[in-house]
């Protein structure tokens, strides 16, 4: 009886799951550029309260950034450092747009208090986005191989 390996067939996970990982780590990266976006293009209005300090603006563009980051390294890498990463910043993300309508938030040190309770386009495109890459990238997170874990 013959082996898969002598056949050329790949029997490790990742072989079988590679086309898919590769579409869970577009798509995440996609959820978190628009993410970024949505950041990006609100930060002005939410600074205005703190032209001078942290404000929401502040807090907005820091999102923003570490969005790019985490999309780009899951997309470049693909390791579940890069996955829990995306996780991370996507989940933490859409906790707090979804709290900040629903519950007010009190201010933490130099963190602005957040409270804006209603739903507009821009807030619900964020919060979909990075519900979509927090989820994904979970997932991703338990398809690769544990093998790939070392940190890079």
């Amino acid at each position: 009886m013959a082996n898969a390996a002598t056949h050329g067939r790949v029997t490790r996970g990742r072989g079988r799951s590679a086309p898919l990982l590769m579409v869970i780590r577009v798509v995440i990266a996609l959820g978190l550029a628009v993410d970024a976006y949505v950041h990006f293009i609100l930060a002005p209005q939410y600074q205005q309260a703190y032209p001078d300090g942290m404000g929401g603006g502040t807090l907005f563009r820091i999102q923003a950034v570490a969005a790019i980051l985490a999309g780009l390294y899951v997309l470049i890498r693909g390791s579940r450092l890069s996955y829990a990463i995306a996780a991370l910043v996507a989940l933490s993300a859409f906790a707090a747009v979804v709290l900040s309508v629903y519950i007010q938030l009190p201010q933490v040190g130099p963190i602005p208090a957040m409270y804006e309770p209603l739903w507009f386009f821009e807030k619900t495109l964020s919060a979909v986005a990075e519900g979509i890459a927090g989820v994904l990238a979970v997932v991703g997170f338990f398809l690769v191989p544990r093998k790939d874990t070392a940190l890079r």
